[in-house]
């Protein structure tokens, strides 16, 4: 092999590997319920508080919440998107709202090397989930 030839293949291996080391890690997120409360001034209504700890890289999957959810960031920094606006990195004390039936395509840690937690406060019926993968 000559010498561009192998520093091409070295080239594209290695711009393979960073690609790869960037792409988000689905469901390993760690969700926890911290409250749950049904509304007694809104029967069939419940309150729910939880919080979504994030590992270096790691996002939740493509979704959406049949209730409304305010997010605010404890530490690290989040990056979200909410149905078609930008995606947004929002840092440490920072929060957010997404309106009931929202669709939730990016939810995702925006550090390769350092954790992140979320605080979330939803509004919902009682028998919804938490969220619903959207269909690809």
């Amino acid at each position: 092999m000559n010498p561009l030839t192998a520093a091409l293949a070295a080239l594209a291996l290695l711009t393979s590997l960073c690609a790869a080391a960037h792409e988000p890690v689905y469901g390993q997120e760690k969700l926890a319920i911290l409250q749950e409360q049904a509304l007694s001034n809104m029967p069939g209504k419940k309150a729910l508080m939880l919080t979504v700890d994030y590992a270096p890289g790691q996002a939740t999957v493509p979704h959406r919440h049949a209730g409304a959810a305010m997010a605010y960031v404890l530490h690290g920094a989040i990056t979200s998107r909410v149905n078609d606006q930008p995606a947004i990195t929002y840092k440490a004390g920072q929060s957010w709202f997404e309106p009931a039936g929202s669709r939730h395509p990016v939810s995702s840690n925006a550090s390769q090397t350092e954790p992140a937690k979320l605080l979330v406060f939803m509004l919902m019926d009682e028998q919804d989930a938490v969220l619903t993968p959207l269909e690809k």
